[in-house]
């Protein structure tokens, strides 16, 4: 019988021939990604040599990737601290792939990880982060752990217990229409799924439209994968694939474009036609709240958030330029843009996209998750209504829970924050 793309990945990293879905396997690990939360996975860590009388040593230092993302610059004594403590053993530890609050290197760490060359296709990647679907993007098998498994990964460089999911096969076809993003296309999958719809299974894409998409928006759909439950989503390694790692990353091959056999075996399987897409809209409080963006067009809107490690690329950045290029942001309307890394921020900036975007009223924040979770930048008040570009709008994500949180692309929030109200793009240019 036929595997799919993930089924051959684990097998090949359990050192099997084959692997069935429900199997409990222990893949080696590739890459083993932390941003602050790396403080957890420490003291879980110690514990793990607590009374052997051996010194704590991971297994493989050049493995271990740390991103500073979630609180950068530091708000708080307690951040700081913890940060403190995650660069005091990053350096005992010696490990070379950390990424501090520096302007040179950082970013969200699902934007550092793969344009600094971290993921390979056919590589297994473990990130103490739901998001870490992102990678799949790249023919990876990606996915979030905990903070105590992830202190396992340290220690043997496999993950423990790992049941082989099975796969949704989803083909995408046809061409994206004007105002019609990858955003859209997620935002609209995920109302079909909903969000317990691909529990504890992987979601594959394929497809005409997935195989002309670049990387950039391969990253925003298996970004979002998570939101509908799934394990991870990933798109079979193809000559877009290569392109991204050498020219972005700066790799060299040869690469591993794993493939699904002709007979692989799927849980479900479902087609979208792109073409017949308009742009969605997801509503508060749950991401699969999808709609359509006419039948919100006019909500009124306070703050608009366009960035993150969904929609935080220099092509997100240049639509949202595009729209706002001699145009003003609403009266009453904050727009707040988060580049997903400093080497976007760079090129944006030296393109002339950021300087287009405070002309029109946006303030630039440096490259972080900021107020996507809500603990650091651009809080809500009461009675508030956001149009974000991020992937989660539950009660108090942005840091309050007496507001409204609307999900969507890039075009609709640079369009919406022009009337005021959330606003199909395609009628502002």
């Amino acid at each position: 019988m036929g595997m799919t793309v993930v089924q051959k990945i684990l097998a090949g990293a359990s050192g099997r021939r084959d692997v069935s879905v429900g199997d409990v396997v222990e893949p080696r690990v590739d890459i083993a990604m932390s941003h602050e939360n790396a403080a957890l996975v420490i003291n879980q860590f110690n514990e793990v040599f607590k009374d052997t009388g051996r010194t704590p040593k991971v297994w493989d230092p050049s493995k271990i990737v740390i991103i500073f993302d979630h609180r950068v610059p530091a708000e708080s004594a307690k951040t700081a601290t913890n940060q403190k403590k995650i660069r005091d053993f990053v350096q005992k530890q010696g490990i070379p792939n950390f990424h501090d609050v520096r302007g040179d290197e950082g970013g969200i760490c699902h934007q550092v990880l793969p344009e600094n060359g971290y993921i390979r296709p056919g590589s297994v990647v473990v990130g103490t982060d739901s998001h870490t679907t992102s990678h799949g993007a790249l023919g990876a098998f990606s996915f979030g752990i905990g903070a105590t498994e992830m202190a396992a990964v340290w220690t043997l460089g496999r993950v423990l217990n790992v049941e082989v999911p099975g796969t949704i096969r989803v083909t995408v076809g046809g061409r994206f229409p004007d105002g019609v993003a990858p955003k859209d296309l997620i935002l609209y999958l995920i109302g079909k799924l909903t969000a317990e719809g691909a529990n504890f299974r992987v979601i594959e894409f394929h497809g005409d439209a997935i195989r002309k998409l670049p990387t950039s928006g391969r990253i925003t759909i298996c970004n979002m994968t998570v939101e509908a439950g799934a394990t991870s989503g990933i798109v079979p390694a193809d000559e877009e694939t290569e392109r991204y790692l050498r020219e972005e990353a700066g790799l060299s091959g040869p690469f591993d474009r794993v493939a699904p056999d002709p007979d692989a075996v799927y849980a479900e399987e479902v087609a979208v036609d792109v073409g017949a897409l308009a742009p969605q809209v997801a509503c508060p409080h749950t991401v699969d709240h999808v709609k359509p963006v006419g039948e919100v067009a006019g909500t009124k809107v306070d703050q608009i958030v366009i960035g993150s490690c969904t929609n935080g690329r220099f092509d997100d950045l240049e639509t949202a330029a595009r729209i706002l290029r001699g145009k003003k942001i609403a009266k009453g309307v904050r727009m707040l843009v988060f580049p997903a890394s400093w080497r976007i921020y760079k090129r944006a900036l030296k393109e002339g996209i950021l300087e287009t975007l405070v002309d029109s009223g946006a303030v630039i924040v440096n490259p972080g998750c900021g107020c996507c979770l809500g603990v650091h930048q651009g809080a809500l008040g009461d009675g508030e209504v956001a149009l974000s570009t991020t992937n989660r709008n539950f009660k108090g994500r942005m840091g309050n829970p007496n507001a409204e949180v609307y999900l969507c692309s890039p075009a609709t929030a640079a369009a919406s924050s022009v009337t005021g109200a959330i606003t199909d793009p395609r009628k502002v240019g």
